[in-house]
């Protein structure tokens, strides 16, 4: 018999049934002995595997709305906060040429006007807070669009226009770049990024034809940028679901056109025909990565084959609001595990919910993007981050989709365990295994978990009464009823440390050194 399992299947293969009953007895036990032995799973950790470098790609980029909402004290506040529980170091937003940033203007002889005041501001306080801009270079001042009605159908109605004169779009981006080394300096502004546009195979681009169009703009704005200087750095080609990076590279290649990096984005509810250009069917908790490796593959198969690429737009699936939810974490770890060692930044779409791409938001917790959610609330993805924020810099192997194993500078062990449940779909508690060679049998470890009883936000907010506009005493009383509690302390077992995981928990466990 197996105490753990109940009735072993070997057993029970030797009852002999002489009623229907019994048939139905056996049949039941070997049901629930399959689905309790499907809830565990033993994994073996040992302490001095070979390692690899573990970089923080998925923490040090975020995206956000447009240029504008940075200076909203709410954004910068969200900001902040992200940056406290995670490695923080750029931002990219859209739309630093928008008419509302007030940078193209011409006087009465149709001579250009700049103004770089509110620019300024936008990247000083990124800069204040110890975050750098990635800069998406969009979109078309209208007084210098080709056609100054392209307007997006988001809220804030962007113009999509190729230029109507490209000399007019080149002087435009030597005296912003050269804004730029003048107030922050060149030592400051290498270390940005320029990125040309935002998703110009889609609707945010009405050149024709559109991918053709796109590679002449490119190719100006990067000879523009590095005519300034050469150590400013310029990539592309910022397509949605991971389109034209084989033709960007090799239209760079045959031009002679610049390029430092390679971007791109993809969602995990993307369609596969969008991102793969197949039927294939590919859970969407894959896509993100399987698309990551297509474009790292093409990229090697360039004649460029080492340059960086950044995902400069993901997120996690998004039905049934479950991006207000405890499935970011799990999911978000899943995407850690798959996408390592294939790309060096994705940019998780958003760090807050100040955002505004279908007008103002009207309450609270609605499946919007951001780890905060309107008014400052933490939401349980924002937690989420900050247990993942402390895995190691070294990763070691484990046989489980369901763990990242890393190693400290400080000799500790840094574990995150998940039990992934997609949105819509029904979950049970798992049990995980966690076997240690090379470790003490008694070793001391701490544990720290997101789940439905620890930094969910939702529970708070539905016992508040759901209130549309919670008050700034309301949005503390939450963040407070969410924090973290320290540590659970405890340790191992025998070399082993059994743990129960409930739907969309994510657990971080750190041994001692």
């Amino acid at each position: 018999m197996n105490g753990n399992a109940g009735w072993d299947v070997k057993d029970l293969s030797m009852l002999r049934c002489r009623t229907f009953r019994c048939a139905v007895f056996v049949f039941v036990l070997l049901a629930a002995a399959e689905l309790t032995a499907s809830a565990q799973e033993t994994i073996e950790i040992d302490a001095q595997a070979a390692a690899k470098p573990f970089p923080h790609f998925w923490e040090q980029m975020f995206g956000s709305g447009r240029a504008i909402l940075s200076l909203r004290e709410s954004y910068r506040e969200d900001l902040r906060a992200v940056k406290q529980v995670s490695d923080f170091r750029y931002v990219r937003f859209h739309a630093i040429l928008h008419d509302e940033v007030g940078v193209y203007n011409e006087d009465e002889h149709g001579n250009p006007v700049y103004n770089f005041a509110y620019v300024d501001q936008i990247y000083d306080g990124l800069l204040k807070n110890d975050v750098r801009p990635f800069v998406e270079i969009s979109f078309m001042p209208k007084k210098l669009a080709f056609n100054p009605d392209a307007l997006h159908p988001f809220w804030y109605k962007q113009n999509v226009s190729p230029p109507k004169s490209m000399e007019l779009w080149d002087d435009l981006m030597r005296h912003f770049a050269q804004h730029l080394i003048d107030r922050y300096g060149i030592d400051e502004v290498a270390q940005w990024y320029f990125e040309v546009w935002n998703e110009p195979n889609i609707d945010f681009w009405n050149g024709i034809p559109r991918d053709r169009s796109y590679f002449d703009l490119y190719a100006h704005t990067a000879r523009d940028l590095k005519s300034v200087n050469s150590r400013l750095r310029v990539g592309g080609p910022a397509t949605a679901a991971a389109h034209w990076v084989p033709e960007f590279l090799k239209y760079a290649a045959e031009n002679h056109v610049p390029v430092d990096f390679v971007t791109t984005h993809g969602y995990a509810d993307d369609t596969a025909e969008d991102l793969f250009g197949t039927k294939e069917e590919v859970p969407m908790d894959e896509r993100v990565c399987k698309a990551v490796n297509k474009v790292r593959n093409e990229i090697r198969a360039s004649s460029q084959r080492d340059l960086p690429l950044f995902w400069t737009e993901w997120s996690v699936q998004g039905m049934n609001k479950s991006r207000d939810t405890t499935f970011v974490g799990p999911a978000l770890a899943n995407t850690i595990r798959q996408c390592d060692g294939q790309v060096e930044m994705m940019s998780f779409w958003t760090f807050s919910d100040v955002f505004e791409e279908g007008g103002p938001i009207s309450k609270p917790f609605i499946g919007m993007f951001g780890l905060r959610a309107e008014g400052g609330i933490n939401k349980p993805s924002y937690y989420a981050y900050g247990l993942l924020h402390q895995l190691g810099t070294e990763r070691l192997p484990a046989k489980s989709n369901n763990v990242l194993v890393t190693h400290k500078q400080n000799g500790e062990l840094a574990i995150a365990a998940w039990n992934l449940v997609d949105p819509g779909q029904t979950g049970e508690t798992k049990t995980i295994d966690l076997v240690f060679h090379h470790m003490p049998a008694d070793a001391r470890v701490s544990i720290q978990r997101v789940d439905d009883d620890h930094g969910n936000v939702l529970k708070a907010y539905k016992a508040m009464g759901s209130p549309l506009a919670p008050t700034p005493v309301q949005v503390e009383q939450m963040n407070r009823a969410t924090a973290l509690p320290a540590p659970e302390e405890t340790q191992l077992h025998e070399g082993r440390l059994k743990l129960m995981l409930m739907p969309n928990s994510l657990v971080l466990i750190k041994t001692q050194p």
